[in-house]
Formats: structure tokens, C-alpha cells, sequence
């Protein structure tokens, strides 16, 4: 393969949709993964050989990457890889801090090195895009939105991780002259999502007769992305970012975490009625919340739209009909996640009720 892409964490939710939709286009990437729980092979299925490699191994791992870019000789990084479910980060902060801020920082000085070694054309073209979240602003009232001039305030040990990794990739930026692009994007939604997120969850315990569950009074606000609507925002990021830059990608999509329940549940009702006629929204069950759960995010999409030339595509109530369908026609995908021992068991609780 020649001038590939580098996609790291590519066989999870964001990175799987992205290589899938690269290779779709004819382009060819390399895929370097640690397949961590959330990590999925069967992602991948049906990718060829001929345009896509897989590598099973960790960012922060320095002689690994060190050799893999030297072997393939990609043209971009595109940086996935993440610990990303902000339970999981209440339980164990100290695997969010490996991957998401040491990994990153050993991910960066491999790319560093690779890149000063690249003839002067090469280096001109050459891109590194750390993709973040919207989590690192921390929590809006009831008005207002996140941009790329938002003061950093994360609420949860996810969040400052990936506040961290921000941070130390636009300093690699101005220190270095690296030419990174940081984003930050709302909630993805869409096919292949680990089920321990809240629309894949909504759906899959629906489809096994368990209750729905909601934190809280189901009030907290958060703006929705289908996924491949962020891939294409990546796309042009790559495409067209400029290095040094920040791009906010969002999907104009606030919906309260009740309203997007509600939504799914609509859609179950059209696509998988329930055996007794009940509707699904019955099932919806109000939880203890999660710990400093931020109230609101939504993101001011401008500049991506003036400088990138992109904007959502999906509406809301077609993409939640979409992943619903997928979830209903890929039952094995899901049902092997769960004989590897994922349960659905709520996280984030034990440690802080302390």
C-alpha cells in the first residue's frame, strides 16, 4: 500500500465507520488497535486485505509505532485511540491517564520523529489529527454554546484525560511546528457503538425484555452526531484543516437523554413491536445519576462550516432510525459482546458513593 492512512483505535466505534468509509472510497489505511474491551475485530469484517491492515498494538508502546511508521509510511494520523466511557473513568482513572494522556504523548513524539525525517514535500503534506470531545469545556446552563475559544473545565477523570492529550498535542504543535489539528465533537451515535452507551443500550435491553434505564430525571442535554456525519468532518479536517487549528463538529441535534429515549423507543415501536402490545417507552426506568453528570453540551459549528466547507447531513430522527435498524439486522455483532462477558452492568457508582 502506498500513502496510507495511519488510524489509530480503528476498530472501535468512531475508527471502524471511519476506515470502512476510507476503504469504501479506495483509499487504503493502516489500523493499529490495542483491542481493549471495546475494541471489535468483527468491525472489520469484509475490509480487504489489499487496502486495509490491521495492527494489533498499544500507542504508548514507542518501538512498535516507531517501526510501523517507518514500515508503512503514511501520509496522515488520524488519533482515535481512547478510553471514552465516563463510567468506566469514575471506577479507574489511571487507565484513562495511560491511554489517553501518556499514550498520546508517546504517540506524538513517534509521529515527531517519523515526520522531521520526511523529504520537505512530504512533511508539507503530512497530518496528525487528535480527535477529542466536547466533554473537555466542561458543562453549559440552559443557553449558550461550546467553540474552539471555550476555557477548558472537565467535570470527570475521562474528561481531564482527554483535556490532557488536547493540550499536549497543540503544544507539540507550537513547540515543534508538528502540523496537528485538534477537534472536538459532540455524542456519535450510529452503528457498531460498544453497547455500554446510551443509545445502543436503550435499544439492546429493549430487544432483551429489560428495563430502559435513565440517570436521573433523564434532563441532561446532549447534542447528537450521527457517525458518519463525523467522519466526513474528519474527512475535511484532513483534507483541509489547517495545522495548528481546532474544529468543533456538532450535529445541531439537543435532545434532553428522556427526549432521545423516547426516540428510540418510537422507533422500536414502528420496526420491533413489543409480543404484548405494550409500547417500549413503558420500560424507560429513572436511575440513581451518575456522578457530577454535566447538565448541557452543545457546540457552535461555525468555523468547520466557513473553513471546512462541512455540515451535518443527518437528521436526528433518521439517523436513531437508522441505528436502530442496524442493531435489529446485526444481532451476531452484539450477541458476541455479550459471551465475552459484557453484561450491561451499570459503572461509575462504587468509587464515589465512598
Amino acid at each position: 500500500m502506498s500513502d496510507p492512512l495511519l488510524v489509530t483505535g480503528g476498530a472501535g466505534f468512531i475508527g471502524c465507520n471511519f476506515a470502512r468509509r476510507r476503504v469504501g472510497a479506495g483509499d487504503a489505511v493502516v489500523n493499529l488497535d490495542k483491542l481493549t474491551y471495546a475494541g471489535n475485530r468483527d468491525s472489520l469484517g469484509g475490509l480487504p486485505a489489499s487496502r486495509h491492515v490491521f495492527v494489533q498494538g498499544d500507542i504508548g508502546d514507542r518501538p512498535a509505532v516507531k517501526n510501523l511508521l517507518e514500515r508503512h509510511k503514511p501520509r496522515a494520523i488520524l488519533h482515535l485511540a481512547a478510553e471514552s466511557h465516563v463510567d468506566r473513568s469514575i471506577d479507574n482513572s489511571a487507565a484513562f491517564v495511560a491511554t489517553n494522556v501518556l499514550g498520546t504523548q508517546a504517540l506524538l513524539d513517534a509521529a515527531l520523529d517519523y515526520w522531521q525525517k520526511l523529504s520537505e514535500r512530504r512533511r508539507k503534506e503530512f497530518r496528525f489529527v487528535h480527535v477529542s470531545t466536547d466533554e473537555v469545556f466542561g458543562s453549559l446552563g440552559t443557553a449558550g454554546k461550546f467553540d474552539e475559544a471555550t476555557r477548558y473545565d472537565p467535570r470527570s477523570p475521562y474528561a481531564a484525560s482527554k483535556a490532557g492529550s488536547d493540550h499536549i498535542a497543540r503544544a507539540y504543535a507550537h513547540t515543534y511546528g508538528l502540523p496537528v489539528i485538534v477537534t472536538n465533537c459532540t455524542n456519535n451515535y450510529g452503528p457498531y457503538q460498544f453497547p455500554e452507551k446510551l443509545i445502543p443500550t436503550l435499544i439492546l435491553s429493549a430487544r432483551e425484555g429489560r428495563t430502559l434505564p435513565i440517570y436521573g430525571r433523564g434532563e441532561n442535554v446532549r447534542d447528537w452526531l450521527y457517525v458518519e456525519d463525523h467522519c466526513a468532518a474528519l474527512e475535511r479536517a484532513l483534507e483541509a484543516g489547517r495545522p495548528g487549528e481546532t474544529y468543533c463538529f456538532g450535529g445541531r441535534a439537543e435532545k434532553s437523554n428522556l427526549e432521545t429515549a423516547r426516540a428510540v423507543c418510537d422507533a422500536l415501536d414502528r420496526l420491533a413491536p413489543r409480543a404484548d402490545k405494550k409500547k417500549h417507552e413503558s420500560a424507560i426506568d429513572f436511575v440513581p445519576d451518575r456522578p457530577g453528570h454535566d447538565l448541557r453540551y452543545a457546540m457552535d459549528i461555525a468555523k468547520a462550516e466557513r473553513e471546512l466547507g462541512w455540515r451535518p447531513t443527518i437528521a436526528f430522527a433518521d439517523g436513531i432510525e437508522r441505528t436502530v435498524r442496524w442493531y435489529l439486522d446485526n444481532a451476531p455483532w452484539w450477541r458476541a459482546i455479550s459471551a465475552r462477558g459484557f453484561a450491561g452492568r451499570r459503572l461509575g457508582l462504587e468509587r464515589a458513593a465512598r
